[in-house]
């Protein structure tokens, strides 16, 4: 299963991945691969929770408390799909677990719904409750999308980002 930086290059100085101009060391970016895609994950993760904080601090009075709800369903989202390997998605685990492959992908498509249903929540609060109905200011509702937002790209990139060396 190939990863999302596996075919990255620079431009047109680059062939075969050698990167020619010296802006883009690919090897140096191969061995360090697994610490950029967490530290980019961990980043924008904290980024999205910040956000949110700061949307409970400066507003805590315009906007409704279950609102917080999405956060969490995102977060448990991002715990779910990356607590799973991707060798036991595939069934090459040693130890095939609990439930198995089977329970395995149920537990995955399990957290990506978290992680959907978070995204999809926080859209509603941003259009339903403030775009549609001109509510400002309308800070809490863009807050909230974006945490979300970010914390759903901080599950993608922590799980496809990073690559299992068989050892």
């Amino acid at each position: 299963m190939s990863g999302c930086l596996d075919n990255m290059s620079c431009g047109e100085c680059c062939s075969n991945l050698s990167c020619t101009c010296g802006i883009l060391d690919t090897d140096w970016f191969a061995e360090r691969r697994n610490a950029i895609s967490s530290i980019l994950a961990g980043c924008l993760f904290t980024v999205g929770w910040w956000i949110a904080i700061d949307v409970g601090a400066v507003d805590s009075k315009d906007f409704n408390k279950a609102y917080w709800t999405c956060g969490v369903f995102g977060t448990i989202g991002l715990l779910m799909v990356n607590a799973v390997s991707n060798s036991q998605l595939r069934g090459d685990a040693y130890v095939p677990g609990a439930l198995g492959t089977t329970g395995t992908r149920v537990w995955m498509v399990i957290g990506f719904l978290c992680s959907f249903g978070a995204i999809i929540g926080a859209s509603f609060i941003l259009f339903g409750e403030y775009v549609y109905k001109k509510i400002h200011p309308s800070y809490p509702g863009t807050g909230f999308f974006m945490q979300n937002l970010l914390i759903f790209m901080a599950t993608i990139i922590f799980k496809f980002g990073r690559v299992e060396d068989a050892y």
